[in-house]
């Protein structure tokens, strides 16, 4: 039954960040609520009970007019950041096609949310592709709003959870160059606010809003904020200017769990400063009203946000994964003896490379195995497969034995034949690392493919070897 009041919010994207926390937000405040969802068994469990359900695809017009049947306010939460190629026009025929059936089905209000962005500016794909959105919206003859935010503060938040794992992992970085872009970051609970807040604004208003706290960061700035509130060291960060948003992106997604497909739009979003005031948009803080008590602020929100998680926990595994490693190096190093009248006195293939290559390579798969091992280490922990990241650190273990093992074997133990066998069993043991960090993220898997292929090229040179001598 529709509560008289208040009338019936439909909110599209319930399952979404923002969305699950604006369904209970809006039943709090006397709200009838509709969730249109296309899977209803991924909608929170806490107030599934609590609201009418309507099944449905958004790319399909009957299924969205059954969604907006007596809506009296419509919350537009749908953004593609699946990084597939065809977003602008998906994004744009779901707009045009939610506008138009809103108009038809006699809505009152379009809420939408947007980004912050220079209207002047010539903007990255993904932005360029929400801003066409929201115009889209504002030209449905339905008053909407929008209400344009940066960096969104906040458990489960894709943004926060690139600006927390970019802090954590990186201490020492040579960043993209929009890391010295200003933004102007928000609470999770404050957009909530002005999202509830802006449904009850009257017919004739209509057009964008600003949302954001009252500070105002340059990127590089609040990772060292986010550090200080943690209680991490200081980080240190140069910029190059050659890292383009695609590119950024990828590095994005290969230091932090963040895909580079979600990683793409957000990186888009901070190319330009993101900051209140850059265009015609009103303060929602003047429109709408703050919070009550004011706005959160952003080592309240940072405090409040990590306060399940453990900052520290990367660096600790670091430490751990890089004195292991370390060792194996230098015990390797101290068992070779490429200079000895036995290794000079053997006969070697053509295609053996030049001794000057050797450290060459195993010091970079030596730093690939750290950076690579630490963070499937932690991201097994994190996803809450402790015994996945208790396996890995002893498959690790293993085959750090085993690769200071070789040197002892093939330099001291002045034996060929077993020195190919044990390179064979390092193959395989490199493989299986790097089979098992994929399982934390592919990307590590990838990463750790070539310290593979490097051993299984030292089996086939020491089996060359063994055959000749």
């Amino acid at each position: 039954m529709v509560n008289a009041e208040r009338g019936r919010a439909l909110v599209t994207g319930a399952s979404g960040f923002i969305g699950a926390q604006l369904v209970p937000a809006l039943l709090d405040e006397g709200w009838t609520v509709r969730v249109f969802a296309r899977t209803p068994s991924r909608l929170d469990d806490a107030w599934r009970d609590r609201v009418e359900v309507a099944q449905g695809d958004a790319t399909e017009e009957s299924d969205l007019r059954e969604a907006l049947a007596d809506v009296d306010v419509a919350y537009y939460l749908l953004h593609s950041m699946d990084g597939k190629g065809d977003f602008v026009e998906r994004d744009k025929a779901l707009a045009q096609s939610f506008a138009t059936v809103a108009k038809e089905a006699g809505v009152n209000r379009i809420i939408y949310m947007g980004g912050l962005h220079d209207e002047n500016a010539e903007l990255a794909a993904h932005m360029a592709s929400r801003a066409e959105v929201g115009t889209i919206l504002l030209s449905s003859g339905v008053p909407t709003t929008i209400l344009q935010a940066g960096v969104v503060l906040g458990e489960g938040s894709a943004s926060f959870q690139m600006l927390r794992h970019l802090t954590e992992r990186l201490p020492v970085a040579i960043a993209p160059r929009w890391v010295t872009n200003r933004v102007q970051p928000i609470d999770i609970d404050d957009v909530i606010h002005y999202l509830v807040r802006a449904a009850e604004l009257p017919p004739e208003d209509s057009g964008p809003l600003d949302i954001g706290m009252e500070e105002v960061f340059v990127y590089r700035d609040m990772m060292r904020r986010y550090a200080k509130v943690t209680g991490l060291s200081r980080r240190f960060m140069a910029t190059v200017p050659v890292l383009t948003p695609d590119l950024a992106s990828r590095w994005v997604g290969g230091v932090t769990p963040v895909s580079s497909g979600v990683a793409r739009p957000l990186v888009g979003s901070l190319i330009h400063d993101a900051v209140k005031g850059m265009g015609n948009a009103r303060d929602a803080s003047e429109v709408l009203g703050d919070p009550e008590g004011g706005l959160t602020g952003f080592d309240e929100s940072v405090r409040r946000h990590t306060a399940g998680t453990d900052p520290k926990r990367v660096g600790r595994i670091f430490r751990r994964v890089a004195l292991a490693v370390g060792a194996t190096a230098a015990l390797g190093s101290v068992l070779t003896k490429p200079d000895s009248a036995w290794y000079e006195s053997l006969k070697k293939p053509s295609w053996q490379p030049p001794a000057a290559a050797f450290p060459i390579v195993w010091t970079t798969l030596y730093g690939v195995i750290t950076v690579a091992s630490t963070m499937a280490i932690a991201e097994q922990i994190e996803n809450g497969d402790e015994g996945e990241a208790r396996s890995y650190a002893r498959a690790l273990g293993v085959n750090l034995a085993l690769n200071a093992g070789w040197s002892g074997i093939f330099f001291r133990s002045r034996s060929p034949e077993l020195s190919a066998a044990a390179a064979g069993l390092l193959t395989v043991s490199s493989a299986d690392l790097a089979r098992r960090a994929s399982k934390a993220r592919p990307q590590l898997g990838i990463l750790l493919s070539p310290y593979a292929a490097w051993c299984g090229f030292a089996t086939v040179l020491s089996a060359a070897i063994a055959r000749k001598n």
